[in-house]
């Protein structure tokens, strides 16, 4: 699996921000792998956003992706029905950082209609560039893991 590799969709109310954040990502060296959507003006439906992404990370396509929904709170609650992914929803620098630190999160969530480009670049870095700090966290990860 290539860790340089992201995995990265969104409906229709996080379209702008994912165009701008796989541009971003792309210029910083990354190769983003975009499973749609892109027209905001149809309605696409978060669920199957969060399941392209999910499959791709259980086949190992990349160890990380990104969902954009309205709110990011969608795409968490489908994204976290499939196994092994742990899909976090975050609006600031420090969410980012402790969903990686103690979660070991493999899938960012973000809000198109709540933040603006600026930010969602700093969550994107925070995430990206914060490893998982294991220890006791290292337990609580294997226990999601085991949860049905």
């Amino acid at each position: 699996m290539d860790n340089n590799t992201i995995i990265i969709a969104a409906d229709h109310a996080g379209v702008l921000l994912k165009r701008q954040i796989v541009q971003y990502l792309s210029q910083k060296g990354f190769s983003v792998v975009d499973l749609g959507t892109d027209n905001p003006d149809i309605l696409d439906d978060f669920p199957f956003a969060a399941q392209k992404v999910a499959h791709a990370i259980q086949d190992e396509t990349a160890p990380r992706g990104i969902l954009i929904c309205g709110t990011g709170i969608g795409m968490s609650m489908a994204a976290n029905r499939y196994p092994f992914i742990r899909a976090a929803v975050v609006h600031d620098v420090e969410t980012a950082r402790l969903c990686r630190q103690h979660n070991d999160a493999n899938v960012l969530c973000l809000g198109g209609r709540l933040i603006d480009f600026e930010t969602a670049q700093k969550l994107v870095d925070e995430f990206l560039n914060t490893p998982f700090i294991g220890g006791r966290y290292e337990r609580r990860v294997l226990e999601l893991g085991d949860m049905k």
